[in-house]
């Protein structure tokens, strides 16, 4: 077992000769006292008490369904206080860490600082912070978060090319000196405020592969890139580095490679310059998915060649739902439905919304409504392009996490619609003589684009008071969720931790 012993403000190479078999890459670990974050559960059937002589404690999947469980099972829809039901998540800081070891055996020259926008979870923040990451900070209020950790100034750089007045001041004041820039009025503003600032030229880079593109935004381009440092020299700024990001959630592995490539060209202008860069930002993009080590690889490759250990360069990172996404499940609950049933499919069409024309005749099919949508944790279908799936948590007084009938039917048959979508293109769940039960779902607003799900498959009836759940629900969800119509944002956070060198972290053994 990996225990770490020491937590610097540095952060040092970790020695990955043994952890291919370590059970941090197998996504199981031993778990000492049964804990369950700030939630205890009873049913030693699901949490072991102890890890005496050497058993093996709960999954990671036995610690989330443990909590989602003692959680929903609670509750008495017939006379449970208004908010009881409401929307909450299960956070498993244990994936978290092993996606930290995961980063380190594939990027271990590369230091990652936090995209905090991506979730401010104050946990997950703690964590990474004990872990030694630094954080990419867009706002005053980001840099207050992770300064109220305890975090030191120079383990946050101000990414954000676009700065307010008083927060180059307040920056300044707080001593927070790493930021960045791609025009000449940022210039002359961080000249007037923080002359002292050390400045990274954010560059231009191709981002066409990504789910959420920034070049239209941000990025000075190379026919540009001479000019402003020419004026940094002018103004007597500190240049130190070059920043680039490929977009959030790239799926090019070659994005990184040719923008590392024209980092290493702007390094050689800014020498003739007379500036001595010391560090590469290569931003964000990183997924938590299998693509990973396809990116990983690339970008690795790529550091070596043009920045090669030997150089001195320091190279950081800017990864966001890497850490985030797959750590966070969401538990929902149904809080109306809509019966279709022994309409012909057209009028069926018309009725819900052109969402469950295809069912069998004599078979009922159902809009569900739950107590969340895309105004509110949802919102990563709309802004970040994500297609979350549903799953039955509870249904007829039965818990099904984590088992067969908590699957669709057919995930190939689920589609989950951009809200730039009217019209269903799949072929009805009938015609390919799948079976069970056809949903759409839909969230609690009176907007009708607030659609979840256009249409999924399962083989349980779901009514008023039953449970859904997602996973991979921890990035850009809770961070951009708004409270139109009067629902709220503020959704209760259980937090489990699977593995014990996190629980160490934070003192919670």
């Amino acid at each position: 077992m990996v225990m770490p012993t020491v937590v610097t403000d540095r952060f040092s190479t970790l020695d990955y000769t043994d952890y291919t078999n370590n059970p941090v890459f197998l996504k199981r670990a031993a778990i000492n006292n049964g804990f369950l974050g700030e939630h205890q559960t009873g049913d030693d059937d699901i949490v072991m008490n102890n890890n005496e002589g050497g058993e093996v404690g709960p999954s990671p999947k036995e610690l989330i369904g443990a909590a989602l469980r003692e959680r929903v099972e609670s509750i008495d829809h017939e006379f449970c206080e208004p908010g009881d039901e409401d929307t909450f998540f299960v956070a498993d800081l244990g994936e978290v860490y092993r996606q930290h070891l995961r980063w380190k055996l594939n990027l271990p020259r590369v230091r990652p600082f936090y995209a905090v926008k991506c979730n401010p979870d104050d946990k997950l923040i703690q964590l990474l912070a004990a872990l030694g990451t630094g954080f990419d900070c867009a706002s005053k209020a980001e840099i207050e978060q992770v300064l109220r950790m305890g975090v030191d100034p120079s383990r946050i750089i101000y990414a954000q090319p676009c700065k307010t007045n008083s927060y180059v001041r307040y920056v300044a004041n707080k001593g927070v000196r790493q930021m960045t820039f791609d025009n000449a009025d940022e210039l002359r503003k961080i000249a007037r405020l923080f002359p002292e600032a050390e400045l990274y030229l954010r560059i231009l880079t191709d981002d066409s592969s990504s789910l959420c593109r920034l070049s239209l935004k941000f990025g000075a381009s190379l026919d540009s890139t001479d000019g402003l440092l020419a004026l940094a020299q002018e103004l007597g700024l500190n240049v130190v580095g070059v920043s680039f990001h490929v977009g959030s959630g790239a799926s090019d592995p070659m994005a990184f490679l040719k923008a590392v490539q024209d980092a290493h060209f702007v390094f050689q202008q800014a020498a003739g310059y007379g500036f001595n860069l010391k560090t590469l930002d290569v931003g964000g993009g990183f997924c938590a998915d299998n693509t990973f080590e396809a990116m990983a690889g690339v970008l690795r490759a790529a550091l070596d060649d043009y920045f090669p250990a030997h150089s001195g360069i320091n190279i950081i990172a800017e990864p966001g739902r890497y850490y985030a996404s797959a750590a966070y499940t969401l538990a929902c609950n149904v809080i109306a439905r809509r019966t279709i049933e022994d309409v012909p499919s057209a009028a069926a069409s018309v009725v819900s919304g052109d969402v469950n024309g295809g069912s069998d005749a004599g078979v009922p099919s159902y809009m569900l409504y739950v107590n969340d949508g895309l105004y509110g944790n949802f919102s990563s279908i709309m802004f970040d392009h994500q297609h979350p799936v549903a799953k039955v948590l509870r249904a007829g007084g039965q818990t099904m996490y984590n088992t067969s009938a908590a699957e669709a039917l057919d995930s190939a048959m689920s589609q989950t619609l951009s809200p730039s979508s009217s019209t269903s293109s799949l072929t009805s769940a009938s015609e390919a003589g799948i079976g069970g039960v056809e949903y759409s779902i839909w969230g609690p607003t009176c907007d009708g684009i607030d659609r979840i799900t256009d249409s999924i498959r399962f083989g349980v009836t779901l009514d008023v008071g039953d449970w859904l759940y997602f996973e991979d629900m921890g990035a850009y969800t809770k961070c951009s969720a708004t409270t139109f119509n009067g629902f709220s944002n503020e959704h209760d956070v259980i937090y489990v931790c699977s593995e014990p060198g996190a629980k160490a972290l934070l003192g919670m053994i």
